[in-house]
């Protein structure tokens, strides 16, 4: 589908000056995170430990850093912690195929503003980081749990059920007593099953 150029070029005005920081160990995730901003017009740099992206961050203004958990030396939780002290307002997206509910929890309430798990689909990354830097600084913070029960609500809408999945899981791992997140993915899991 075509855009008109007049969407296009807001798109890149809203885009164009957020510059988002990478930290992966792994090089091909670097690569792909950064081919998916590219698409969106967002500048990327990467870093592959926790120290050089600390360096980095000394060095440059970011809006968003994507942070991977597992990093060889200093650990992302510990980049967070930092971050969270020396950069405050700075959001930070955390990335991890090593997931538990006490660890997304931890990193949730050290600062991150959402999290990815691994393996990582480009269109999920998209729409997150999109809607991380498109957020108005004065909006209440994006990780609350009525925030990802209200995307997975809006993407069951649009026939989305992977992302409405994703956000329900999300909810789940903040606040895992409560029962709304469990009946979205029971009616994500019916409505696959009528197809």
């Amino acid at each position: 589908m075509l855009l008109p150029a007049k969407t296009l070029c807001r798109r890149r005005l809203l885009m164009s000056d957020q510059t988002v920081l990478i930290v992966d160990d792994e090089k091909n995730i670097r690569l792909t995170l950064s081919l998916a901003l590219e698409a969106l017009n967002i500048a990327a740099d990467t870093a592959s430990t926790g120290e050089e992206a600390l360096k980095k961050l000394s060095e440059k203004t970011y809006k968003l850093m994507l942070l991977d958990l597992k990093l060889p030396g200093m650990d992302g939780l510990e980049v967070l912690r930092r971050v969270a002290e020396r950069y405050p307002a700075l959001k930070v997206i955390i990335m991890t195929a090593y997931g538990s509910i006490e660890v997304a929890v931890e990193a949730m309430k050290t600062g991150a503003v959402d999290f990815l798990q691994k393996p990582l689909d480009p269109d999920v990354v998209n729409r997150v980081v999109r809607r991380v830097l498109q957020a108005p600084p004065e909006s209440p913070p994006v990780w609350k749990y009525e925030y990802y029960l209200d995307i997975a609500k809006q993407s069951i809408t649009a026939g989305d059920f992977d992302v409405a999945r994703v956000y329900a899981q999300k909810a789940i791992f903040l606040e895992y007593q409560r029962p709304e997140a469990y009946n979205i993915l029971g009616g994500i899991c019916e409505a696959k099953m009528d197809r």
